[in-house]
């Protein structure tokens, strides 16, 4: 690590040191065997090794974010160690956010939570909902089957058991999950993990209810709500803080590539318009079918070289590779 990147983290752990010490005393509960020291310094090796999709390496961001995602990972007695959260960078904006297995365990710290959990419904397997006598949504019938595991998603539920012995049960179709994967940021990681991906956000819609009718820390609450929506693009409450994204190395090859072509188009159609000394005839004599022929194949070459242009780039791009 370098002098600069100590003295980065050194600022950053102490203006997030601070803070957790204020938010202790304003009522912030930690979890008895969470050390944040430990997960502070696991989540800056982490960062080490994280960047966004224009190259920006996620320690270059702005501090205040950085400081806020740990801060938010404190909050919620998260750590990358455990593969609880991860971070991710938004143009030069710093974020965290839960995995699946970081949601369960903030959702465990409410009161009155016993247990939580998600599966998965394939096409094939027997599943069943019906109604409680107030009406609520429940899962009465679920077998999953080992040759259905590879097919298509069906749906996916969840469940928070409370201590008092109520089980609440949230589910999805595979439609709704598309639909809320649609206003996400995360297509990459979903397309991927679709299963894991599926059960997180079952889980998060589960857990609303809970989440904003308990009498939880609002510093506990808020954090969980707040990484949530991060998630979610919403023009309506976000402005774009991103600059502009600079160009790939790919989109720069085909700009050069572009100004080369201009460039070579005009050398030949300068070359084109110089005049040339012609010898002086009496009378102009009709061209013969004969003479027209090198001026038409002339015509189909150029037609071809056109149609050529996408190997052209390939060429440019070789010739740029050998410089």
């Amino acid at each position: 690590m370098t002098n600069q990147m100590a003295i980065l983290q050194k600022d950053i752990t102490d203006t997030v040191s601070k803070k957790i010490d204020q938010l202790t005393d304003e009522g912030l509960a930690l979890p008895a065997n969470y050390k944040w020291q430990n997960a502070l310094k696991s989540a800056f090796f982490t960062l080490q090794n994280v960047k966004g999709r224009d190259g920006r390496p996620a320690l270059q961001c702005v501090p205040a974010s950085i400081a806020n995602s740990l801060l938010d990972m404190v909050e919620q007695g998260l750590s990358p160690a455990k593969n609880q959260c991860y971070f991710i960078v938004y143009g030069n904006q710093l974020q965290m956010q839960r995995s699946y297995f970081g949601t369960i365990t903030a959702l465990k710290r409410l009161k009155g939570v016993k247990d939580i959990d998600a599966q998965v419904v394939h096409q094939g397997d027997e599943f069943v909902i019906g109604a409680d006598e107030l009406g609520r949504i429940k899962v009465t019938k679920f077998v999953p089957k080992f040759e259905n595991l590879d097919k298509p998603i069906k749906a996916v539920f969840a469940f928070i058991q409370m201590t008092d012995g109520r089980v609440n049960y949230t589910v999805m179709t595979q439609k709704q999950i598309q639909a809320s994967w649609s206003q996400s940021r995360q297509h990459n990681v979903q397309n991927k993990f679709p299963e894991e991906m599926a059960k997180r956000t079952v889980i998060n819609r589960a857990a609303k209810m809970v989440i904003n009718t308990s009498d939880d820390s609002d510093l506990l609450t808020g954090s969980i709500n707040s990484v949530t929506a991060n998630e979610y693009e919403d023009d309506s409450e976000r402005k774009d803080v991103t600059p502009e994204t600079p160009k790939s190395a790919a989109d720069k090859l085909v700009e050069g590539f572009k100004q080369e072509q201009e460039q070579n188009h005009e050398e030949e159609k300068e070359t084109a318009e110089e005049p040339q000394e012609q010898p002086e005839q009496e009378q102009e004599k009709p061209v013969k079918e004969s003479e027209q022929e090198p001026a038409k194949e002339e015509a189909e070459h150029d037609d071809n070289q056109e149609a050529d242009g996408q190997t052209d780039i390939f060429d440019y791009i070789d010739e740029v590779d050998e410089k």
